[in-house]
């Protein structure tokens, strides 16, 4: 952190603390050189995920998109909207920590699918169903086939 009072690059952290409910951290710091003191602010950069869909077309991220379709995969099924909302959660950080600012409708499907096959397996099948565009019977049964032989 460059100091504004002589301009050298190196300084000590003497005291941090949360502020803005936790939103940023208020750090004051003593120059290496000179010994004045100054208070720098850190906020956490938040840039969008932008989602590459089939078509090529992309949109900004949206969890309300994807617990929508969860919910509907989920529909009478044991699974609470806190254990959607974790998944949905664990997805982003998953995302995030790609460092990649753009992610395709078919990555996130993969992820989704993945976590849901854990939590409960006819919500699983359905969320498929949809996202696979199964055809026919045929292409269901090899999906299930395939749930089956990972058991």
């Amino acid at each position: 952190m460059k100091c504004p009072f002589c301009g050298f690059e190196e300084s000590k952290v003497i005291d941090s603390r949360p502020t803005d409910e936790g939103q940023r951290i208020r750090r004051r710091r003593e120059c290496l050189q000179c010994g004045k003191r100054f208070t720098t602010y850190e906020i956490i950069e938040s840039l969008p995920i932008i989602v590459i869909k089939k078509d090529k077309s992309r949109e900004t991220f949206n969890r309300d998109k994807l617990m929508t379709g969860l919910l509907r995969a989920c529909e009478k099924r044991p699974v609470s909207i806190d254990t959607l909302d974790n998944m949905i959660d664990e997805i982003e950080i998953i995302i995030q920590n790609s460092l990649d600012r753009e992610v395709s409708s078919e990555r996130i499907g993969e992820l989704v699918m993945e976590k849901l096959k854990k939590i409960d397996e006819v919500a699983y099948v359905r969320f498929a169903s949809v996202y696979r565009q199964f055809k026919d019977i045929n292409t269901f049964m090899t999906e299930l086939n395939k749930l089956l032989s990972d058991n």
